[in-house]
């Protein structure tokens, strides 16, 4: 099974400790089938920190459910009354410890739409039978969370790594650079050979390739500029 998760940054390594609590199932790294779904979150938390996004992808074996030897599994197929309870159970901000001891817990996501209603749920506002109708008639969504250490070790990081070489992206900036500076094709590459945008694109640490290149341009033309 692929499974997705999306973020402000790229996951290279889960740290568990930094993973929130006091969300659907507890405390845990949350990941989803539906990849649309990961970039959507993506986006919405990259926003807050200036980029895109990123998704990461896993790869996950479902024979781990399976195993009930090692592991304690949850799995909600829809919305349902128990779904509800637990979730408003793990939301339960009173409490400072985990409220459950499972290893994996699969179901569906309250999602912004769902935390509106479930706070008005939650203030008696809505009636629990007309809440769970609600719910009934959501869109289908899907996440699983890992809750312990024992558990991520299970998921596989998929090393998707754009395929991409120097010369590609620069081939677009040497072109705008002599339309936009009048210059000729060895001047630009003087200029852009150079800079110290072409040492951020050199440096794969630096993850600076994953810029559009529209977006490298005006750092390189800024960067031409303050030269003159």
């Amino acid at each position: 099974m692929k499974l997705y998760h999306g973020s402000y940054t790229k996951i290279k390594e889960i740290d568990f400790s930094k993973c929130e609590r006091y969300r659907d199932f507890g405390q845990g790294f949350y990941v989803t089938k539906f990849r649309q779904h990961a970039e959507g979150w993506a986006k919405k938390i990259g926003g807050k920190h200036g980029n895109d996004g990123f998704v990461t992808e896993f790869d996950f074996y479902e024979t781990f459910f399976d195993d009930e030897r090692h592991y304690k599994v949850l799995r909600f197929d829809k919305y349902s009354e128990q779904w509800l309870d637990f979730v408003i159970m793990n939301r339960d901000k009173s409490y400072k410890e985990q409220r459950h001891d499972y290893d994996f817990i699969e179901g569906p996501v309250a999602n912004d739409k769902i935390q509106y209603r479930l706070r008005q749920f939650l203030r008696g506002r809505i009636p629990r039978d007309f809440f769970l109708k609600e719910l009934s008639h959501h869109d289908q969504t899907h996440q699983i969370c890992f809750c312990t250490i024992k558990s991520l070790q299970t998921l596989e990081l998929v090393e998707n790594e754009p395929v991409w070489n120097i010369e590609e992206i620069g081939e677009p900036l040497l072109e705008r650079l002599m339309l936009d500076f009048q210059i000729d094709e060895l001047q630009a590459a003087d200029v852009f050979y150079n800079s110290k945008t072409f040492i951020q694109l050199e440096d794969e640490t630096t993850e600076f390739y994953l810029k559009p290149w529209q977006e490298i341009y005006e750092i390189l033309k800024t960067e031409k500029l303050k030269k003159k």
